[in-house]
């Protein structure tokens, strides 16, 4: 699939967007300062936060969680969120970085039947140098989803099933949707926020 970033100009896959996307607050810059101190090759840089953010910050939905983490602080400091909290975090640590990262979306099922609705997933693409723009999905792995940092085959969370209505949006947006922070910040608990997040792009 051929991705369609919403600008042209790398930048404006460089900045914050505050309160979610942010590089100077406390643990997310010395997580930044961490990364770099291992290598300063940018696609090393990338895949070390991406495995960072995949494994080391728990999947609420996996654990039953009812804590909403939205930006990238209270992610890395709560070491749990769902997916677009994870993407909010990966961004901030390549943005951080110097390496440019956007936001993308899919619509998949909410649970394994048509009967369950749709919801929108989170994951981000970003742009290396000789490699152009790449999706990751740092969801977090677990039986039936084996996500990889890849910059050639596409090694995502999700297979997308257009047979049951799921869609691959190939959009890379420079900010979070307002509608899913919105469904975020206005869900009681996490279990609310399961049937409360956006079904495709366009809603809210």
């Amino acid at each position: 699939m051929k991705l369609k970033p919403e600008s042209e100009k790398l930048d404006d896959y460089l900045g914050s967007v505050l309160p979610f996307i942010v590089f100077e607050t406390p643990l997310v810059k010395s997580k930044i300062l961490e990364i770099k101190s291992i290598t300063n090759n940018k696609a090393l840089q990338a895949k070390i936060a991406f495995e960072f953010v995949r494994d080391n910050i728990s999947h609420s939905f996996d654990t039953n969680s009812s804590l909403i983490t939205i930006g990238a602080e209270e992610t890395i400091e709560k070491q749990e969120g769902i997916c677009f909290a994870k993407s909010h975090l990966l961004a901030s640590l390549l943005r951080g970085s110097g390496i440019p990262a956007g936001f993308c979306y899919q619509r998949v099922l909410r649970k394994a039947t048509v009967e369950s609705g749709y919801a929108l997933h989170g994951l981000n693409a970003l742009y290396l140098d000789g490699t152009g723009w790449f999706r990751v999905d740092p969801r977090g792995n677990k039986a039936g989803i084996n996500s990889q940092f890849s910059t050639d085959e596409e090694k995502l969370a999700y297979p997308i099933r257009e047979e049951l209505g799921e869609v691959d949006y190939p959009d890379i947006f420079t900010k979070p949707l307002a509608s899913v922070t919105k469904s975020m910040e206005e869900s009681g608990d996490c279990h609310v926020l399961f049937y409360n997040r956006p079904e495709a792009l366009g809603q809210g």
